[in-house]
């Protein structure tokens, strides 16, 4: 064993002694006057720390304070009551505070009692229990916190291994916190205790064993009681107030000297304030001037003072932002990190900041908000966060839309300029010629001084952030399909199994996988079909996924179930539903090449026949076109999904339905025929 254990062991076993031999009052002053150094050294310990955790033995150290301050109570108890003298230090505590009144004395013991016992010790008592309450039932969480980083990649294994020390070491030192604020007020009771025995018995001892008048007694033994619970009180009261202080410490980057000057005299215009108070306070009032002009003028120069902080050197600050990156970039976790690739990315110019900058005006987060709960309402899909950014490698007011890290669009805009699109062959405004970006339209850029007449003459007329959010809204809607995975297809199969918990048992995890539901979304997603009536769909796909898995034949049973959602998206609102409709004689050649295989079935087509086909669909589209109508291919149930196949790449926009996809109530209009 080392010496200071030696040490630590012969004060443990000094304090019992103090308990059963009587000590000389020498003694028992040298050792008052520790018991006072070591109450002073634990509150500025405590006052210093950090966080709990830098001081753990506190618990340990109060119970051996508290047996140490109970020893020294019994040794001036039976000096006084034995020889009526308990040392120096006793007797001058007692004088002192009294000054030669002992109700006084008695009032100022009073009080440290009530300060330590009512204010201190109670409030530590309670935030130590609620303390400890809510550290256990956080333990949990904060182990699968750490569980999960680790797993994550990012923390080691040593790391993770500190972090559940830390967590554990945590939950037991407010622990103990709580069973040790329960030793400090027992030590304030203790204190009660003694001062009234050492009050009564000491006059009863000096007027029948003493021999002293009853005055004498009472102006002698009240001076030592009280001189004896001071010095015992004042050590306690410095404990109980580092115990209020540990238990009440929060996660800080500094000590409690450093966090208070921070945090209350951090402001100075708060100081300005407080110092105009005290000064009107002086002025309007019968209180002194020389008390209050001195402190009101202390505010003041403190808060000047404060605001006339030089600012940091940029170029310093500079250099600390590079070796923190650089730093951060030596890192595994960092690395691991470059891995990720956002879903949507939106990068721009520099000349297109303002766009963004609310305090320039720009309102295109908001506007993003907006276009996530459009699409959100639309497609019933969560669309994922917008990474918005500059890029200095763009043409200043140039900008681009990634899906997944690819580019999928990009355009110019002219910040100080609106998009004007002509209804028909008008060209007489003038203006920048430009292509729309959104749907390839023709358009101009005019001033704002044109505005009006180009409105007057019909034309449409945007603002550059409608032309961005109209492009970002419609490249998103053209590629959801791109943003539907597994990841997105768990959470909206959670979502309703809060609703139709036994749908969802029915159909996942067997006989569909996460993975083959996700494909039938995104196949809908990528027709323009919306997916946000979940329940029709899970409820189709439970109902013939017994009896297939071909993802493609799973996907035109659910088309069909939503026949009255996809008539009201084609119809918008009329009776009477234009479309061009496939020759028999296509129908057939499809139905005759499809080939059927265990893996599916797939359509083997001559590419001859299948130019024959994009041509002619190609021709009807033009001529209905020229009519003003929105084309529909129209075909039987049997050949929907390869004639897609066959128009996807050229038309992706023009929709092909099946009779089956389509209400009994709408009226049909053929506007044409493809055929070859």
């Amino acid at each position: 064993m080392q010496i200071k254990d030696i040490g630590v062991l012969a004060a443990v076993i000094m304090i019992v002694a103090m308990l059963v031999i009587p000590l000389p009052p020498w003694i028992i002053s040298f050792l008052i006057i520790i018991n006072i150094t070591l109450a002073l050294l634990v509150l500025l310990t405590s006052m210093n720390m950090q966080e709990a955790l830098q001081f753990s033995i506190f618990p340990s150290l109060v119970l051996l304070l508290t047996l140490f301050r109970l020893g020294l109570n019994v040794s001036t108890t039976r000096a006084i009551l034995s020889k009526g003298d308990a040392g120096g230090v006793v007797d001058t505590f007692g004088t002192f505070v009294t000054g030669g009144n002992i109700v006084v004395g008695l009032v100022v013991f009073a009080i440290l009692v009530i300060i330590q016992f009512i204010v201190i010790t109670k409030g530590a008592e309670r935030v130590s229990e609620v303390a400890a309450r809510f550290t256990l039932d956080a333990m949990p969480g904060k182990q699968m916190s750490i569980d999960a980083d680790l797993n994550a990649g990012m923390i080691s294994e040593v790391e993770a291994r500190m972090r559940r020390e830390k967590v554990s070491n945590e939950a037991d030192f407010y622990g103990a916190m709580d069973g040790a604020t329960k030793f400090v007020k027992g030590d304030a009771i203790a204190g009660i205790i003694i001062v009234i025995i050492n009050l009564l018995v000491g006059m009863i001892i000096g007027v029948i064993q003493m021999g002293l008048p009853f005055a004498e007694a009472a102006m002698k033994f009240s001076q030592l009681t009280v001189g004896d619970g001071i010095v015992s009180q004042i050590p306690a009261l410095l404990t109980s107030t580092a115990t209020g202080i540990v238990v009440t410490r929060a996660a800080s980057e500094g000590n409690l000297g450093s966090d208070i000057t921070k945090q209350l005299l951090g402001q100075p215009k708060l100081l300005y304030v407080a110092a105009t108070t005290i000064f009107l306070l002086g002025f309007f009032t019968p209180i002194q001037d020389i008390v209050t002009i001195p402190i009101a003028a202390a505010l003041a120069i403190g808060a000047y003072r404060m605001s006339q902080k030089p600012d940091e050197d940029p170029e310093e600050m500079l250099e600390m932002a590079e070796e923190v990156e650089t730093e951060g970039m030596k890192s595994p976790e960092n690395v691991v990190n470059l891995l990720n690739v956002d879903p949507i990315e939106f990068e721009f110019g520099y000349g297109l900041i303002p766009l963004v900058d609310a305090q320039q005006g720009g309102d295109l987060l908001d506007r993003v908000v907006m276009i996530r709960r459009q699409l959100a309402l639309e497609l019933g899909l969560v669309i994922p966060v917008v990474r918005i950014r500059d890029n200095i490698q763009l043409q200043p007011n140039e900008y681009r839309i990634k899906i997944k890290g690819n580019e999928l669009a990009k355009g110019e805009l002219l910040l100080d300029h609106y998009l004007a699109m002509s209804p028909g062959g008008d060209d007489s405004i003038s203006g920048i010629d430009t292509i729309e970006p959104s749907f390839g339209l023709p358009a101009k850029w005019i001033t704002e001084d044109v505005k009006e007449d180009a409105e007057i003459l019909g034309y449409t007329v945007v603002d550059p952030p409608s032309v961005v959010s109209t492009h970002l809204t419609e490249v998103i809607r053209a590629n959801a399909a791109d943003l539907i995975g597994r990841q997105e297809t768990k959470q909206l199969v959670d979502h309703i199994r809060e609703t139709y918990p036994i749908l969802v048992e029915e159909l996942t995890p067997t006989p569909l996988s996460i993975g083959e539901i996700q494909k039938v979304l995104a196949k809908l997603l990528r027709e323009n079909v919306s997916i946000r009536n979940l329940p029709i769909i899970f409820e189709t796909l439970a109902d013939y996924s017994k009896y297939t898995s071909d993802i493609d034949l799973l996907t035109e049973y659910v088309r069909q179930s939503l026949a009255r959602q996809i008539t009201t998206q084609y119809s918008a609102g009329v009776d009477t539903l234009k479309v061009l409709t496939v020759s028999g004689k296509i129908e057939k050649l499809i139905a005759d090449n499809i080939q059927q295989t265990e893996q599916g079935n797939y359509l083997s087509i001559n590419p001859s026949h299948s130019q024959e086909i994009l041509e002619s669909i190609a021709k009807e589209i033009e001529r209905v076109a020229l009519m003003d109508q929105s084309p529909v291919i129209l075909c039987s149930p049997a050949i929907r999904m390869y004639l897609r196949q066959i128009t996807e790449r050229y038309f992706p926009q023009i929709p092909v339905l099946s009779y089956n996809e389509l209400e009994a109530s709408i009226e049909i209009q053929s506007v044409g025929v493809v055929e070859i």
